[in-house]
């Protein structure tokens, strides 16, 4: 029986929506949408300006960490470290800068800590065969204490000659008042999701995620490319502190911590799955919305700001069995 043109075309577009609406990234899309109709509704302040600024730019630091955490779980690892990372490249950053040399200089040195960082995870787990989990706990602990022997723990506030260029980098708004860290996630989540869709590279982190042993025999460096993702994994943590520092002002030994919970709450919420061979880009920025318009409603609601990790805790659980449920049906 011949098949026509218009029935082809009724397939796709049957085929598409179908696998709009099994989307995880996509339900989690309408449940931040509702939450912000919602909280407009039922409160004076959310929907002003002067909030929507602050959830917008609290998002993009989380946010651009989870993209980097988003490739390590495609892949079926984890990162553990990314906060002290952050903590870590923060205070290099503080630190060469308080000593007088320019921006440009704490910059490169900053980045070229987290990629020593990503590089050294990565050589432990992938040519050595350690546990993801053991490796970047190891190194949640020695980031960030090799952040207070840098500072001798104490706050850096004053970052030297650059210092205003600084402030305006992470704390401005150059574009249509826009935050920049929110121009800057933006960027960078475009190029992330151009690297999983369109490169060779992409569909290698896809591979060894969906069956490691298969992609070696076909061919896939597998040990390259894990020890790739995780140095974007740290140096998704190095630019976000980077720009976190120039919003705050000053960097404590503090900062980032508890973080790495949160940037993989936000990957796992927005679809990637711990097991691997599933994740993106998009995916990884609305769970990370979700998260921080819960943050802001606490407030907004009156209700205890302590029940945040209840309700992030329980987003995961949701976001887990949503998957599972999926799955099972289309095993059946």
């Amino acid at each position: 029986m011949a098949i026509t043109l218009d029935q082809t075309i009724e397939q796709k577009q049957q085929s598409w929506i179908s696998s709009i609406l099994a989307s995880q990234t996509f339900w989690v899309l309408i449940a931040v949408i509702l939450a912000c109709i919602f909280l407009s509704l039922t409160t004076s302040s959310f929907a002003t300006s002067a909030n929507l600024y602050n959830i917008t730019r609290n998002t993009t630091f989380v946010a651009i960490i989870a993209l980097g955490m988003t490739l390590v779980i495609i892949t079926g690892g984890i990162d553990l470290s990314v906060g002290s990372v952050l903590c870590l490249c923060s205070m290099v950053l503080a630190v060469v800068m308080h000593a007088g040399y320019g921006i440009e200089v704490g910059i490169a040195a900053s980045i070229g800590c987290a990629l020593l960082i990503g590089g050294f995870n990565g050589v432990l787990i992938a040519y050595l065969g350690f546990p993801p989990f053991v490796v970047t706990l190891g190194m949640l602990s020695i980031a960030r204490s090799l952040a207070m022997v840098a500072s001798n723990n104490t706050v850096v506030f004053q970052f030297g000659p650059d210092h205003d260029q600084l402030l305006s980098l992470g704390g401005g708004a150059w574009l249509f008042g826009i935050a920049n860290p929110v121009l800057y996630m933006i960027a960078l989540a475009l190029i992330t999701g151009f690297v999983l869709r369109w490169t060779r590279f992409g569909r290698y982190v896809f591979a060894i995620g969906g069956n490691e042993h298969a992609a070696t025999l076909t061919g896939v460096p597998v040990r390259k490319i894990k020890v790739l993702v995780y140095m974007m994994s740290a140096l998704s943590a190095g630019v976000a502190g980077i720009i976190q520092t120039g919003w705050l002002g000053a960097v404590t030994t503090n900062i980032g911590a508890g973080m790495e919970l949160q940037v993989i709450a936000a990957a796992v919420i927005g679809g990637a799955h711990l097991a691997g061979g599933v994740g993106t880009a998009f995916g990884a920025i609305i769970g990370a919305a979700l998260i921080e318009v819960i943050r802001n409603s606490l407030g907004l609601l009156g209700i205890n700001a302590f029940w945040q990790g209840t309700f992030i805790g329980g987003a995961i659980i949701l976001a887990v069995l949503f998957d599972r449920i999926r799955n099972f049906r289309q095993s059946e």
